[in-house]
């Protein structure tokens, strides 16, 4: 089986590394924009060999988009056209309604499976990639009735095979449910890193008082730009809605702090806990 990686970051290169564990006769092709990442994936062992794009696609079984969401929209069609009439097409986007919406229109739309590893870290590029990332993560898979029985045969498959846990969702509700649980807490991280900076000119004060809590918090505002800002722009609507109701909540805490009301911010504190059952449940699936 011939398997073919675009984009060979943190989770194309780690999605690769998953699937040479399981097949190890497999053989990878790696397309990217970066000739330093081509040849640091090959090194690493992510990818067997280096083509462009129009020399790889036609020979491949398995075609895996791993690029930001803005250049899997343009690619889709793209790696469609050249896709053979037994291939798959793969996309690992963030964002899957326009994405989706842009595979509809093709005569392929049956090669095409869009999904979305709920993995990730703030590094990029090959080197960031491990085969660790994926395994007892979930996975979601959209639009699956529009896509022909064996491609979404394949894509499970492989899923499953490196430890994956499959759910499916229509992409509305992908992007809905991801503006909450992953794209705001990115936009926060952000937001505080920038207000941090802006407020601390002098770094060594950074350094000096940051605890464990700033670092875990801000962590995710070194995440790429490049890869984020073409999410938030695709899923701006919902984003915007849960940017509103975060506001409103920090409006609504900052009046308690202004106020000195204790018990209020104790009460909405003690609500907020309650976010620790939910996570204790998704450590335990």
């Amino acid at each position: 089986m011939i398997t073919t990686i675009i984009g060979i970051g943190l989770l194309g290169g780690s999605y690769a590394l998953s699937l040479r564990d399981k097949y190890p006769k497999m053989h990878f092709i790696g397309v990217d924009a970066s000739e330093v990442h081509g040849r640091l994936a090959v090194a690493k062992g992510i990818v067997d060999e280096i083509l462009p794009l129009e020399l790889a696609v036609p020979k491949s079984d398995l075609v895996v988009l791993a690029v930001p969401v803005n250049h899997i929209v343009t690619l889709v069609p793209q790696v469609l056209d050249l896709i053979s009439n037994k291939g798959t097409v793969v996309d690992l986007g963030s964002t899957k309604g326009l994405i989706c919406e842009t595979a509809d229109t093709h005569p392929k739309r049956d090669r095409f499976v869009a999904a979305h590893p709920m993995a990730g870290t703030e590094n990029s590029g090959p080197s960031a990639a491990f085969r660790e990332l994926l395994p007892e993560k979930n996975v979601i898979l959209c639009d699956c009735e529009k896509s022909s029985p064996e491609c979404v045969a394949l894509a499970e498959a492989l899923f499953r095979d490196i430890g994956m846990k499959i759910h499916y969702m229509t992409p509305a509700e992908h992007d809905l449910h991801l503006a909450y649980v992953s794209h705001l807490s990115h936009v926060t991280s952000f937001a505080l890193g920038y207000t941090v900076l802006e407020k601390e000119r002098d770094e060594q004060n950074i350094f000096d008082m940051a605890s464990t809590g700033f670092s875990s918090t801000v962590r995710l505002a070194k995440s790429s730009p490049a890869m984020w800002a073409p999410i938030f722009d695709q899923n701006r609507e919902n984003l915007s809605r849960a940017l509103g109701d975060y506001i409103e909540f920090l409006q609504q805490y900052k009046q308690f702090i202004d106020d000195r009301d204790v018990k209020s911010s104790f009460d909405f504190m003690q609500r907020a806990n309650d976010i620790r059952r939910i996570l204790s449940g998704i450590e335990k699936r």
